[in-house]
């Protein structure tokens, strides 16, 4: 069998897998999924969101069959798995729901477009689909020297500006990450106030984004990191089910679309908390085009 993490670049969500299924009269069905998430080396879980054919089958035959695409030279994967259980809480739930609840957010969807569970499944096989395919480029290997140059150069500042400016200075000069911004925690107000920022047009200073609103909002709500890939794509899906519900539903109150802050046409995201034990004190964003 292939090892699942030789292939963890296709549950990244650049390519839409795909999950077919089966009900007990034999009834095949096919669905999209936004995303296949690594558990370990033998399991991965679904987002539920939604009751619908695919989760109805799993539960009666709990056997599915995963389609997913590398996205450097579109060589596709098959993953014969079986359905497990369905986590509610924990460290794997509430990354999943932190993320999607992020995305949510920006969409104005945070009321319907929520994680219920998250769907564990063994990987019980993988095979590469015959057919043709491009060469993969050189893998990229975190540098763990820039890591330590990182550390060894934060150590000697002793004053919050002169910290915060070498923090961005650095993310971009040993990382390439080049619009970056740092938020603190304002737990009276309780919101987030921009206090440095790096690589954008303005610089954003004292701006506020509420908690819960967001990657950033929803990153510092719930203590924990989120980083969102191929963004646009997970952006476009939301969409298209608030437009679906809208059109479904002409008196659901929606929330009101909030504008992402930062790039005008950001592709991927990260937000990080900065804590002290379970206190919030911040967020390390940062995002690329």
């Amino acid at each position: 069998m292939i090892p699942l993490e030789s292939i963890r670049c296709c549950l990244e969500g650049a390519v839409p897998a795909s999950i077919a299924t089966c009900a007990p009269d034999g009834t095949p069905n096919i669905a999209l999924l936004s995303q296949v998430h690594f558990v370990d080396s033998a399991h991965v879980a679904l987002s539920f969101q939604f009751f619908n054919k695919t989760r109805e089958n799993v539960l009666a035959y709990p056997h599915a069959l995963v389609q997913v695409v590398d996205p450097n030279d579109a060589t596709h994967y098959r993953l014969s798995l079986q359905y497990l259980r369905t986590e509610t809480e924990g460290p794997l739930f509430e990354s999943m729901k932190a993320k999607l609840a992020g995305i949510a957010s920006h969409s104005g969807m945070s009321k319907v477009f929520r994680l219920q569970g998250s769907d564990i499944y063994r990987v019980l096989d993988i095979e590469q689909v015959p057919g043709p395919h491009g060469q993969a480029p050189e893998s990229q290997h975190v540098q763990i020297g820039a890591v330590r140059q990182f550390a060894q150069q934060l150590a000697q500042f002793r004053d919050l500006e002169s910290l915060l400016d070498a923090v961005l200075a650095n993310l971009e000069t040993l990382f390439d990450y080049r619009h970056s911004m740092v938020l603190m925690h304002d737990e009276a107000g309780q919101c987030l106030y921009t206090v440095a920022s790096r690589g954008y047009s303005s610089s954003g200073v004292g701006s506020e984004i509420a908690l819960g609103e967001g990657i950033i909002g929803v990153a510092a709500q719930q203590h924990t990191p989120i980083r969102i890939n191929y963004m646009a794509r997970e952006y476009q899906y939301s969409h298209a089910v608030r437009q679906s519900i809208a059109a479904d539903n002409p008196d659901c109150m929606l929330e009101s679309e909030i504008p992402l802050p930062g790039l005008p046409e950001s592709h991927s995201q990260l937000a990080v908390p900065i804590q002290l034990g379970d206190q919030l004190l911040g967020i390390l964003y940062t995002e690329s085009p």
